[in-house]
């Protein structure tokens, strides 16, 4: 098959043919009321767009629904209690017709702890009780999330209007200028920071002074290629940073004592950023151990060096080519959706990863995959230069109904011999290639993984195809090790549970090569597509859960 033939594309979620939006009442369409313009441009704006050919309308669009799963993807802010009221609770009235304030007298460690729970606006409030209590404010480590600064009833922080924005800016910059820091989070991504582009400079400025550890910073998008102001450099004290729809400042002249010597977490969301700059940043970022990359800009090789990462995440991949070059200390590499916008194939390269114990999505329709200096083909021959025999969890995307994608599905399996756990996603395809049986299995030869280790298999969005069918036939034949698998199917997809049914049931004329496997049949509470608009980072990067590809939302209810 010619991967640039468009007739002979997957119809799948998360290709050229996937839906630009939520479902209507889905599980993401209810962050965003699609009636209401969350990201308006002004006159201005949308007069350069016309010059330029495009539609301000489809653009505002267009940018609404991405910025919609932008902000999902973003990590959640720490706990403060957006209805917590701070009031001095009194003891009954002395014989003078006073009271004893109860809260003022505890130690000021505990007022702190208070103080740090309150949205910023009303912990900047408490500063006004009195001399003792602006000393707690100013000594407590704030965390300033400009959502919290929003007047109730304006709405989420995705539909800000320009003059409630105006005020939030106005308290940020009262709030940078009074306190002293350290800042422990900051989350802006309700400012319209075109306006006033100066004022970002000034902030960021602020916070490298006064110390900020974690920073979540979103344009509104407009312009779509905003600068990021170059103070962002003087944050040497950030442990944790998020950055999106905005244009990475140049390195190239930066100088050598630049760094981000306690950074652990990073995640670039739409962000403008060259393949130079990306190196830059992970070479200057000696304790990275997380990088999280959403709807990539610019980007076309992210070219993996670096001793200390341990997880690497990407959302909607464009265009992208990933080489792990030398990562002694990798342990994941999760690629939940990917595209190619010329229809041709981008690279996966795995070269020094010792420790890479969990792998996925990788598709043989969108992906080359090479180990070592091996790219792998349909037949390629397993041997020591072409396995990754760390990687114990693995995850695919096949079309069945395409012959080729089918054949390569045996040469990816025999790169990862000892995979013991296999998340397979079954895509779905306009116009078959070919016929895929039993005897088609069969004569691909062993496959050792299958054989000999694999204890889970999921099978997600099946149809009853016949392709299907016959591969899980094999896997079932020859799985000695198999415990468990679970057969998904999306809501919807058969009109009853006695049809789902009747769909796996050739799967038990079958000579099951393990006697104590178990066959769980579920149906997904998602729809087809669905899950792509519920991805968020914080699954894959938790290393207290062992495998995150069986976190899906697609699996809610349902134990593996």
């Amino acid at each position: 098959m010619d991967a640039g033939n468009p007739e002979h594309r997957c119809r799948c979620p998360h290709g050229p043919r996937c839906t630009r939006g939520p479902r209507h009442g889905g599980l993401a369409a209810a962050a965003l009321d699609p009636r209401v313009r969350a990201f308006p441009m002004d006159a201005a704006t949308q007069a350069m767009y016309r010059e330029h050919g495009m539609d301000p309308v489809t653009l505002e669009s267009d940018v609404t629904t991405a910025m919609t799963f932008l902000h999902y993807v973003l990590p959640s802010p720490p706990f403060v209690s957006s209805r917590a009221a701070l009031s001095a609770a009194f003891l009954p009235p002395q014989d003078d017709g006073g009271g004893v304030d109860r809260i003022s007298g505890l130690p000021e460690e505990l007022l702190r702890n208070i103080v740090s729970r309150l949205p910023a606006k009303d912990g900047a409030r408490t500063a006004a009780l009195s001399c003792r209590w602006r000393r707690v404010w100013l000594s407590t480590p704030l965390v300033l999330v400009d959502a919290d600064l929003l007047p109730a009833g304006c709405g989420s922080s995705l539909r800000v209007e320009r003059a409630h924005a105006q005020r939030v800016e106005s308290a940020i910059t009262h709030i940078l200028d009074a306190h002293p820091g350290p800042f422990r989070f900051v989350h802006l991504i309700s400012c319209h920071m075109q306006e006033t582009p100066g004022r970002l400079a000034r902030w960021l400025q602020l916070l490298a002074v006064k110390g900020v550890r974690e920073l979540m910073l979103v344009n509104r998008p407009w312009p779509l290629d905003m600068a990021l102001p170059a103070t962002f450099f003087g944050m040497a004290t950030l442990t944790r940073l998020y950055l999106g729809t905005l244009a990475f400042p140049n390195t190239a002249d930066l100088p050598r004592g630049v760094s981000f010597p306690h950074l652990r977490e990073l995640g670039l969301l739409g962000m403008a950023i060259v393949n130079r700059d990306m190196d830059f940043v992970l070479a200057r970022s000696p304790v990275l151990e997380i990088l999280c990359i959403q709807a990539n800009v610019l980007l076309k090789w992210l070219s993996l060096v670096s001793r200390s990462l341990r997880c690497v995440q990407i959302i909607e991949g464009i265009d992208l080519n990933i080489v792990v070059k030398n990562a002694p200390n990798l342990e994941r590499v999760i690629i939940w959706t990917s595209s190619a916008r010329d229809g041709l194939h981008r690279i996966v390269k795995i070269g020094h990863a010792p420790a890479l114990s969990l792998l996925g999505y990788l598709e043989p329709a969108r992906h080359l995959l090479e180990i070592g200096n091996t790219i792998i083909k349909a037949g390629t021959k397993p041997s020591p230069s072409t396995t990754v025999p760390s990687v114990k969890i693995l995850s695919l995307r096949v079309c069945f109904g395409v012959r080729n994608d089918a054949k390569m599905l045996p040469s990816f399996l025999r790169c990862f011999p000892n995979v013991e756990r296999l998340h397979l996603e079954s895509n779905e395809t306009d116009e078959p290639t070919g016929k895929v049986n039993n005897k088609f299995w069969h004569e691909a030869g062993d496959i050792e993984c299958i054989q000999s280790h694999l204890k889970l298999m999921v099978f997600y969005a099946f149809r009853g195809e016949r392709g299907e069918l016959s591969f899980l036939k094999f896997v079932l034949e020859s799985a000695r090790m198999l415990t468990k698998l679970v057969i998904v199917f999306c809501k919807g997809s058969f009109a009853s549970m006695d049809e789902a049914n009747s769909k796996v049931k050739p799967l038990f004329d079958a000579r099951w090569a393990s006697r104590g496997c178990s066959l769980v049949l579920f149906e997904s509470p998602l729809e087809t597509g669905d899950d792509k608009w519920v991805l968020n980072f914080e699954r894959g990067s938790d290393f207290s859960t062992t495998d995150p590809f069986a976190c899906t939302a697609a699996l809610q209810g349902c134990t593996v």
